[in-house]
């Protein structure tokens, strides 16, 4: 594991929970919606809508990120934003957040307190308002870090993906392969002669290309425009996580319909857009006779039929992320 450049001797096994969790706690986002905080058994949250939304995501050190490349404040960062970006998806705002934490014996505290930066600095400038209301700490062999979200609806109807009709405009708020050419970049010039992943090698790639690898290591989604959409009049709506082509098939299989994407509308390269994930954009639907919402432009319509189509065409294959069987179906 590569520890931090500030790093210190100690380590998780060396100085105990009580311990990291005193350098953790004063590092940590508060929440403006947290009648009770850290510290009991279960925080307490305002839910002023008489509902709230929740998600959860794990980031599992080998097939979600690796320390070769991510620093503590990386992993942070981006571990909020995946989170804050599905509460966005459901036109929520969102309020708090629950974070646990699986480490080897030997992690660096000060890699924790890394990690919590992240977490700070994604909340302050992504929600601002939304904090660390909880959590959990744990060993294992594999360094893991889940978080679970929670939005207010203020009173509005969730977005959902199964609201697109025939006629609606799809429109995206965020980048499209802009990640996916980062983490192409960094399994191509990010690894020493033995194909191991290499920091060094990482950091000068982010140098010459922030835009890119920046965006892998940590995303920035558009985490207002859900609020956005959902006053804008969304029909549907769902984070850009696995790929746009996988994910707009789950507005279709959702809503029944056909989402038509215009390749002239993706970019510079459509084939990078329809395949890569992890800029966690907000792709959304809205009715054609009005405007869409403020940050969105428009990349396609919804038809009749079913599934994904560029230019009228079947889109084939499986394009996109899946945990179990890798990048676009192919193992790795």
């Amino acid at each position: 594991m590569t520890q931090p450049d500030n790093a210190s001797n100690d380590t998780v096994g060396s100085v105990h929970e009580l311990a990291v969790l005193s350098r953790i706690f004063p590092l940590l986002p508060s929440a403006s919606a947290a009648l009770l905080g850290p510290g009991d058994d279960a925080a307490v949250l305002a839910a002023p809508d008489g509902r709230f939304v929740v998600t959860t995501d794990m980031m599992v050190h080998g097939p979600d990120f690796r320390f070769a490349w991510s620093t503590g404040h990386d992993l942070g960062w981006k571990a909020a934003a995946t989170n804050l970006a599905d509460v966005a998806a459901m036109g929520a705002r969102p309020t708090g957040l629950v974070v646990a934490i699986a480490a080897t014996r030997d992690t660096p505290v000060s890699l924790l307190e890394d990690i919590a930066s992240g977490l700070r600095d994604a909340c302050a400038e992504l929600a601002p308002g939304c904090g660390v209301v909880g959590g959990d700490m744990s060993v294992s062999d594999t360094f893991t870090l889940a978080i679970t979200a929670f939005g207010d609806l203020e009173g509005r109807a969730p977005v959902v993906r199964s609201g697109a009709r025939v006629g609606d405009v799809v429109a995206l708020c965020g980048d499209a392969g802009v990640a996916a050419t980062g983490l192409r970049l960094l399994f191509d010039r990010g690894v020493d002669e033995h194909g191991t992943p290499d920091r060094s090698l990482a950091d000068r790639l982010r140098a010459e290309h922030p835009d890119t690898v920046g965006a892998q290591l940590a995303p920035r989604p558009p985490i207002s425009a859900g609020v956005a959409a959902a006053l804008g009049g969304a029909t549907a709506m769902l984070d850009v996580s696995d790929g746009l082509a996988l994910d707009a098939r789950r507005i279709a299989a959702a809503s029944g319909i056909n989402l038509d994407l215009h390749s002239e509308l993706l970019g510079s390269d459509p084939e990078m857009a329809l395949r890569g994930g992890e800029d966690h954009a907000l792709l959304a639907t809205f009715p054609a006779n009005a405007p869409v919402a403020a940050g969105f432009r428009v990349i396609g319509a919804v038809t009749e039929g079913s599934g994904v189509t560029l230019d009228g065409e079947p889109v084939e294959g499986v394009l996109g992320w899946d945990p179990y069987a890798g990048w676009n179906g192919q193992a790795g």
